[in-house]
Protein backbone atom coordinates (compact mmCIF):
# COMPACT_ATOMS: atom_id res chain seq x y z
CA UNK A 1 0.00 0.00 0.00
CA UNK A 2 1.41 3.18 -0.78
CA UNK A 3 2.07 6.32 1.48
CA UNK A 4 -0.79 8.97 1.49
CA UNK A 5 -3.17 6.05 0.62
CA UNK A 6 -4.34 8.45 -2.26
CA UNK A 7 -3.49 5.38 -4.72
CA UNK A 8 -3.41 2.04 -3.72
CA UNK A 9 -1.19 -0.40 -5.20
CA UNK A 10 -1.77 -3.85 -4.26
CA UNK A 11 -0.66 -7.35 -5.99
CA UNK A 12 -1.99 -10.61 -5.67
CA UNK A 13 -0.80 -14.39 -6.29
CA UNK A 14 -1.73 -14.52 -9.93
CA UNK A 15 -0.05 -11.37 -10.35
CA UNK A 16 -2.93 -9.05 -10.89
CA UNK A 17 -2.03 -5.56 -10.03
CA UNK A 18 -4.38 -3.26 -9.00
CA UNK A 19 -3.74 0.21 -8.73
CA UNK A 20 -6.39 2.32 -6.85
CA UNK A 21 -7.06 6.12 -7.03
CA UNK A 22 -8.31 6.96 -3.72
CA UNK A 23 -10.12 10.29 -3.54
CA UNK A 24 -13.75 9.80 -3.33
CA UNK A 25 -14.75 12.38 -1.88
CA UNK A 26 -13.46 14.69 -4.90
CA UNK A 27 -14.32 12.11 -7.12
CA UNK A 28 -11.06 10.93 -7.85
CA UNK A 29 -10.07 13.89 -9.34
CA UNK A 30 -6.19 14.64 -9.84
CA UNK A 31 -3.55 17.20 -8.91
CA UNK A 32 -0.18 16.88 -8.90
CA UNK A 33 0.59 14.99 -6.12
CA UNK A 34 -1.65 12.33 -7.46
CA UNK A 35 -0.17 12.03 -10.61
CA UNK A 36 3.45 11.44 -8.87
CA UNK A 37 1.40 8.63 -7.07
CA UNK A 38 0.53 6.91 -10.01
CA UNK A 39 3.73 7.42 -11.85
CA UNK A 40 5.60 5.92 -8.98
CA UNK A 41 3.03 2.66 -8.78
CA UNK A 42 2.80 2.03 -12.41
CA UNK A 43 6.94 2.26 -12.42
CA UNK A 44 6.77 -0.12 -9.64
CA UNK A 45 4.26 -2.11 -11.84
CA UNK A 46 6.67 -2.22 -14.94
CA UNK A 47 9.88 -3.23 -12.58
CA UNK A 48 8.29 -5.97 -10.74
CA UNK A 49 8.52 -9.63 -12.49
CA UNK A 50 6.10 -11.06 -10.95
CA UNK A 51 3.07 -8.45 -12.34
CA UNK A 52 1.42 -9.98 -14.72
CA UNK A 53 -1.37 -7.55 -15.91
CA UNK A 54 -2.53 -3.94 -14.05
CA UNK A 55 -5.78 -2.93 -13.52
CA UNK A 56 -6.76 0.72 -12.98
CA UNK A 57 -9.68 1.50 -11.05
CA UNK A 58 -11.02 4.13 -8.76
CA UNK A 59 -12.98 4.33 -5.09
CA UNK A 60 -16.26 5.39 -4.89
CA UNK A 61 -19.31 6.71 -7.00
CA UNK A 62 -16.71 7.86 -10.05
CA UNK A 63 -13.60 7.05 -12.04
CA UNK A 64 -12.17 10.18 -12.49
CA UNK A 65 -13.71 13.83 -12.84
CA UNK A 66 -10.37 15.17 -14.42
CA UNK A 67 -8.44 17.81 -12.67
CA UNK A 68 -8.86 18.77 -9.04
CA UNK A 69 -10.59 22.29 -8.76
CA UNK A 70 -7.51 23.19 -5.99
CA UNK A 71 -5.34 22.33 -8.60
CA UNK A 72 -6.33 24.48 -11.39
CA UNK A 73 -6.37 27.55 -9.27
CA UNK A 74 -2.84 27.08 -8.23
CA UNK A 75 -1.93 26.41 -11.73
CA UNK A 76 -3.41 29.94 -12.37
CA UNK A 77 -0.95 31.15 -10.71
CA UNK A 78 1.71 29.67 -11.92
CA UNK A 79 4.96 30.92 -14.51
CA UNK A 80 4.93 29.88 -18.06
CA UNK A 81 7.85 27.39 -16.77
CA UNK A 82 6.30 26.13 -13.91
CA UNK A 83 2.64 25.52 -16.35
CA UNK A 84 5.46 23.94 -18.59
CA UNK A 85 6.69 21.65 -15.67
CA UNK A 86 3.71 20.77 -14.53
CA UNK A 87 2.10 19.62 -18.07
CA UNK A 88 5.10 17.80 -18.93
CA UNK A 89 4.22 15.34 -15.91
CA UNK A 90 0.90 14.78 -16.76
CA UNK A 91 2.60 13.78 -20.26
CA UNK A 92 4.76 11.59 -18.74
CA UNK A 93 1.95 9.83 -16.89
CA UNK A 94 -0.56 9.50 -19.61
CA UNK A 95 3.05 8.11 -21.93
CA UNK A 96 4.21 5.90 -18.68
CA UNK A 97 0.30 4.16 -18.46
CA UNK A 98 -0.10 3.99 -22.43
CA UNK A 99 3.46 2.33 -22.63
CA UNK A 100 3.60 -0.18 -19.88
CA UNK A 101 5.51 -3.49 -20.83
CA UNK A 102 2.18 -5.30 -18.89
CA UNK A 103 -1.35 -5.60 -20.29
CA UNK A 104 -3.85 -2.64 -18.67
CA UNK A 105 -7.51 -2.98 -17.99
CA UNK A 106 -9.46 0.07 -16.86
CA UNK A 107 -11.99 -0.32 -14.85
CA UNK A 108 -14.81 2.39 -15.38
CA UNK A 109 -17.74 3.36 -13.13
CA UNK A 110 -19.35 6.55 -12.83
CA UNK A 111 -17.78 10.17 -14.17
CA UNK A 112 -15.03 10.24 -16.52
CA UNK A 113 -13.96 13.63 -17.57
CA UNK A 114 -11.27 15.29 -19.36
CA UNK A 115 -8.02 13.71 -18.08
CA UNK A 116 -9.73 10.76 -16.87
CA UNK A 117 -11.08 9.93 -20.35
CA UNK A 118 -6.88 10.28 -20.96
CA UNK A 119 -6.33 7.39 -18.25
CA UNK A 120 -8.89 5.11 -20.31
CA UNK A 121 -7.54 5.75 -23.26
CA UNK A 122 -4.16 4.89 -22.53
CA UNK A 123 -4.72 1.06 -20.99
CA UNK A 124 -5.28 -1.54 -23.13
CA UNK A 125 -8.64 -2.78 -22.49
CA UNK A 126 -11.31 -0.93 -21.18
CA UNK A 127 -14.62 -2.26 -19.18
CA UNK A 128 -16.82 0.68 -17.52
CA UNK A 129 -20.39 0.06 -16.46
CA UNK A 130 -23.38 1.19 -18.23
CA UNK A 131 -24.39 4.68 -15.80
CA UNK A 132 -20.66 5.62 -16.51
CA UNK A 133 -20.60 9.02 -18.12
CA UNK A 134 -17.39 10.79 -20.31
CA UNK A 135 -16.56 14.17 -21.10
CA UNK A 136 -13.99 16.13 -22.52
CA UNK A 137 -14.79 19.11 -21.27
CA UNK A 138 -11.52 21.24 -21.37
CA UNK A 139 -13.04 24.04 -24.16
CA UNK A 140 -15.85 24.77 -21.63
CA UNK A 141 -12.66 26.08 -19.11
CA UNK A 142 -10.85 27.89 -22.06
CA UNK A 143 -8.79 24.56 -22.10
CA UNK A 144 -7.69 22.01 -24.72
CA UNK A 145 -7.33 18.30 -23.94
CA UNK A 146 -3.79 18.62 -25.37
CA UNK A 147 -1.20 16.04 -23.50
CA UNK A 148 -4.29 13.33 -23.54
CA UNK A 149 -5.08 13.42 -27.16
CA UNK A 150 -2.76 11.15 -28.97
CA UNK A 151 -4.50 8.57 -26.63
CA UNK A 152 -8.05 9.75 -26.84
CA UNK A 153 -7.54 10.47 -31.00
CA UNK A 154 -5.75 6.82 -31.51
CA UNK A 155 -8.87 4.96 -29.29
CA UNK A 156 -12.16 7.26 -31.20
CA UNK A 157 -10.23 8.71 -34.22
CA UNK A 158 -10.12 11.71 -35.52
CA UNK A 159 -13.89 12.43 -36.47
CA UNK A 160 -15.37 11.17 -33.12
CA UNK A 161 -12.39 13.87 -31.73
CA UNK A 162 -13.65 16.69 -34.04
CA UNK A 163 -16.74 16.73 -32.28
CA UNK A 164 -15.71 15.98 -28.80
CA UNK A 165 -13.41 17.58 -28.67
CA UNK A 166 -15.30 21.08 -29.72
CA UNK A 167 -18.54 20.80 -28.43
CA UNK A 168 -17.51 19.10 -24.84
CA UNK A 169 -20.90 17.32 -24.88
CA UNK A 170 -21.39 14.36 -22.34
CA UNK A 171 -21.45 10.96 -23.58
CA UNK A 172 -22.57 7.39 -22.33
CA UNK A 173 -20.91 4.41 -21.75
CA UNK A 174 -22.85 2.58 -25.25
CA UNK A 175 -21.26 6.08 -27.05
CA UNK A 176 -17.95 5.31 -25.71
CA UNK A 177 -18.40 2.07 -26.71
CA UNK A 178 -19.59 2.40 -30.22
CA UNK A 179 -16.41 5.06 -30.72
CA UNK A 180 -13.77 2.29 -29.50
CA UNK A 181 -12.67 4.07 -26.22
CA UNK A 182 -14.35 0.73 -24.73
CA UNK A 183 -14.60 -3.33 -25.33
CA UNK A 184 -17.37 -3.96 -22.78
CA UNK A 185 -20.05 -2.40 -21.19
CA UNK A 186 -21.90 -4.01 -18.38
CA UNK A 187 -24.33 -3.73 -15.40
CA UNK A 188 -22.11 -2.19 -12.59
CA UNK A 189 -23.22 -5.38 -10.40
CA UNK A 190 -21.29 -7.34 -13.18
CA UNK A 191 -17.98 -4.98 -13.91
CA UNK A 192 -15.35 -6.46 -11.74
CA UNK A 193 -16.30 -10.17 -12.88
CA UNK A 194 -15.78 -8.93 -16.20
CA UNK A 195 -12.61 -7.26 -15.61
CA UNK A 196 -11.81 -10.87 -13.99
CA UNK A 197 -12.56 -12.60 -16.94
CA UNK A 198 -10.47 -10.55 -19.14
CA UNK A 199 -7.51 -10.97 -16.62
CA UNK A 200 -8.38 -14.90 -17.09
CA UNK A 201 -7.57 -14.81 -20.74
CA UNK A 202 -4.45 -12.68 -20.47
CA UNK A 203 -2.65 -15.20 -17.39
CA UNK A 204 -3.31 -17.70 -20.62
CA UNK A 205 -0.39 -15.98 -22.78
CA UNK A 206 3.35 -15.66 -22.15
CA UNK A 207 4.47 -12.48 -20.48
CA UNK A 208 7.27 -11.93 -22.63
CA UNK A 209 4.94 -13.01 -25.69
CA UNK A 210 2.41 -10.40 -24.61
CA UNK A 211 4.86 -7.31 -24.17
CA UNK A 212 6.31 -7.72 -27.27
CA UNK A 213 2.71 -7.77 -29.23
CA UNK A 214 2.10 -4.67 -27.54
CA UNK A 215 5.69 -3.48 -29.05
CA UNK A 216 4.53 -4.95 -32.33
CA UNK A 217 1.34 -2.82 -31.93
CA UNK A 218 2.70 0.77 -31.41
CA UNK A 219 5.88 -0.15 -33.99
CA UNK A 220 2.91 -1.35 -37.07
CA UNK A 221 0.30 1.02 -36.25
CA UNK A 222 -0.57 3.59 -38.76
CA UNK A 223 2.27 2.71 -40.86
CA UNK A 224 2.65 1.50 -44.66
CA UNK A 225 3.17 -2.51 -45.18
CA UNK A 226 6.80 -1.15 -47.15
CA UNK A 227 9.80 -3.13 -47.07
CA UNK A 228 11.20 -1.85 -43.37
CA UNK A 229 7.59 -2.86 -41.85
CA UNK A 230 7.89 -6.24 -43.55
CA UNK A 231 11.32 -6.58 -42.71
CA UNK A 232 10.27 -5.40 -39.00
CA UNK A 233 7.88 -8.26 -38.13
CA UNK A 234 10.02 -10.96 -39.91
CA UNK A 235 13.08 -10.67 -37.57
CA UNK A 236 10.43 -9.43 -34.56
CA UNK A 237 8.99 -13.44 -35.13
CA UNK A 238 12.46 -14.99 -35.24
CA UNK A 239 13.11 -13.51 -32.46
CA UNK A 240 9.90 -14.64 -30.50
CA UNK A 241 10.44 -17.88 -32.05
CA UNK A 242 14.19 -18.65 -30.55
CA UNK A 243 12.95 -17.33 -26.74
CA UNK A 244 12.88 -19.37 -24.48
CA UNK A 245 9.01 -18.52 -23.98
CA UNK A 246 8.47 -19.32 -27.88
CA UNK A 247 10.24 -22.56 -27.36
CA UNK A 248 8.41 -23.59 -24.33
CA UNK A 249 5.02 -22.40 -25.31
CA UNK A 250 5.72 -24.67 -28.68
CA UNK A 251 6.82 -27.82 -26.46
CA UNK A 252 3.83 -27.54 -24.76
CA UNK A 253 1.35 -27.20 -27.34
CA UNK A 254 2.84 -30.09 -29.39
CA UNK A 255 3.25 -31.97 -25.96
CA UNK A 256 -0.85 -31.16 -25.18
CA UNK A 257 0.33 -29.49 -21.69
CA UNK A 258 0.10 -26.18 -20.07
CA UNK A 259 3.16 -23.94 -20.89
CA UNK A 260 5.40 -23.11 -17.91
CA UNK A 261 3.67 -19.76 -17.19
CA UNK A 262 0.22 -21.52 -16.63
CA UNK A 263 -0.26 -22.49 -13.23
CA UNK A 264 -1.87 -25.92 -12.52
CA UNK A 265 -5.43 -24.17 -11.39
CA UNK A 266 -5.16 -21.72 -14.73
CA UNK A 267 -4.72 -24.97 -17.22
Amino acid sequence: MMAENTVILEVDERGVATLTINRPEIHNAFDDLLINRLLQALESVEVDPKVRVAVLRSEGKSFSAGADLNWMRRMADYSEAENLADARRLAKLMERLNSLSKPTIAQVQGAAFGGGVGLVACCDMAVAAEGAKFCLSEVRLGLIPAVISPYVIAAIGERAARRYFLTAERFDAAEAHRLGLLHAVVPEAQLASQVDALIDELLKGGPCSQAAAKSLIFAVAHQPAGAAVIDDTAKRITAARASDEGKEGLNAFLNKRAPAWISEDKS
